[in-house]
């Protein structure tokens, strides 16, 4: 099982290492800073572990957005001094600075996380709110503990309240989405390019993983021709429902879970040509009521036909979960579809209408499970903070910065350079290759007026005549470099 960010080529597996004596993982925060070394964070990552206690349950059970907890010191003998507001705020900090997240080895001050801090020195109060980049983060109880544990040590100090949340669910993609899927942060096919080899068993399993991690997850069942969902769920409405005001599609619901299927549509399974087929899909996707989501699981239809191409252009994928079995022809095919998404046995439980993981939350299913989760949760914020950051204009050199995903080089291109590299209709012609923007069209001290990611395989530039521009990273790779320039430093 692979998990592969999509849709960028070559392909890139990750792949999820299992800790021994813990279940539990790390999530990556998209604001944090890449550690120097894999061994120094994995070291980190398997002490925070050590601290966070018992397993947490993989069945389903949902955190409010924001939760809190207080610490109270008893009463010191020795009174401390008074200290100012400005000393207050910076112990409160430096003691905040010592939690290190465990995956990319930076304290969570410096991630970002430190948001709403209110400090009244003379009461000796101290409040603020720590705010992940997932509510599925598997350390956020850590974090919670520690924080808490550490301000409490400030002399000065007598209560302490931290207020847990997540960041809104939005996609970091660019573009126009459609409304039903602009609040989803993150979507994940699961496919197997293959049938019957428990695609839809790990969909569902790891939907209700990430559920049970404290997320809020749909699943969308794309295979029209045999759905499985309305087999392995069991929601008390089996059929979905319009809304006729706005002519959109309201979702089942499962255990907390929010569910599309064509086979919730009434009509069971589906005898139609792969253009109806492609455009039912869509029309079931892009028009349904999501509403906030942190993650959405699609249940892919096996194969790497039109309709698998149709949905890898329709939604901007975070991540694919390639599923197969050991056989030689089964790998063949998933190597299909890993190049498909490059350039752009558990049958039992399957079949009793609830998923292995609620059924059986402490069992050897649900372990492995939560492996996966915790791996998709990892690699989805890794690829959320890798693609934010990639290419951004520094107005004090006057330069691009690129730093392209899952690469250590960072180079600098001259703004007018990009542009005058744009391979659009408007600037070759698209029948003789013809050159019509001529090096003169653009003035030397043209600078970007935003820079926006497009997926995971190039960003958009809008320019001050309007002109929105489509940068693949491979082609900013290929461009001529500044290298006059001051010395780059990290960001």
């Amino acid at each position: 099982m692979q998990l592969l960010q999509t849709p960028s080529p070559p392909y890139l597996s990750f792949q999820c290492s299992k800790l021994h004596g813990s279940r539990r993982g790390y999530c990556l925060p998209e604001n944090s800073i890449l550690p120097s070394s894999s061994s120094s964070s994995l070291s980190c990552h398997q002490n925070a572990v050590q601290r966070q206690g018992p397993e947490c349950s993989t069945g389903v059970s949902h955190k409010p957005a924001s939760w809190s907890s207080a610490v109270t010191k008893a009463a010191s003998v020795e009174d401390t001094s008074t200290v100012s507001k400005e000393t207050a705020q910076s112990d409160v900090l430096k003691a905040l600075s010592q939690i290190i997240d465990p995956d990319f080895g930076t304290d969570i001050v410096s991630c970002g996380f430190v948001k709403d801090l209110e400090i009244n020195e003379i009461q000796g109060e101290v409040s603020f709110r720590l705010e992940l980049t997932t509510p599925a983060c598997p350390v956020k109880d850590m974090f919670e503990q520690k924080a808490n544990e550490v301000v409490a040590a400030i002399p000065w100090v007598k209560n302490v309240r931290v207020t847990m949340s997540a960041q809104p669910s939005r996609p970091v993609f660019a573009g126009q989405l459609p409304a039903g899927l602009q609040k989803i942060s993150s979507i994940i096919a699961v496919s197997s390019c293959k049938g019957g080899v428990g695609k839809s068993t790990v969909a569902v399993n790891l939907a209700y993983t990430l559920a049970g991690m404290g997320a809020r997850v749909g699943i969308f069942d794309a295979d029209v021709y045999g759905p499985s969902l309305p087999t392995m769920v069991s929601p008390e409405n089996r059929l979905l429902e319009m809304n006729p005001e706005k002519s959109t599609i309201i979702p089942t619901e499962y255990l907390g879970v929010k569910l599309v299927s064509f086979g919730f549509a009434g009509q069971g399974r589906a005898i139609m040509r792969g253009p109806m087929v492609s455009g039912v899909i869509n029309q079931l996707l892009t028009t349904t009521e999501w509403g906030e989501l942190d993650y959405l699981v699609i249940d892919m239809p096996p194969g790497t036909g039109d309709i698998q191409l149709t949905l890898c252009q329709v939604v901007p994928l975070t991540a694919a979960v390639i599923v197969t079995t050991p056989q030689k022809l089964a790998f063949i095919d998933v190597a299909k579809g890993v190049r498909m998404f490059s350039k752009l046995k558990l049958s039992a439980s399957g079949d009793s209408g609830m998923p292995e993981v609620v059924a059986d939350p402490v069992g050897e299913v649900a372990g492995t499970f939560q492996e996966l989760g915790v791996c998709v949760v990892q690699q989805c914020a890794k690829i959320r903070q890798q693609v934010s950051t990639a290419v951004t204009y520094d107005t004090s050199i006057k330069a691009i910065r690129v730093k392209v995903p899952d690469s250590d080089e960072e180079f600098l291109l001259h703004p007018a350079t990009v542009r005058r590299n744009d391979r659009s209709a408007q600037s070759v012609d698209e029948w003789t290759g013809e050159q019509k923007l001529q090096y003169t069209d653009v003035p030397e001290d043209i600078e970007p007026e935003e820079i926006r990611p497009m997926g995971n395989y190039a960003v958009s530039i809008v320019w001050p005549d309007g002109f929105n521009q489509i940068a693949p990273y491979d082609q900013l790779q290929s461009m001529e470099r500044l290298v006059d320039v001051p010395q780059i430093t990290p960001f």
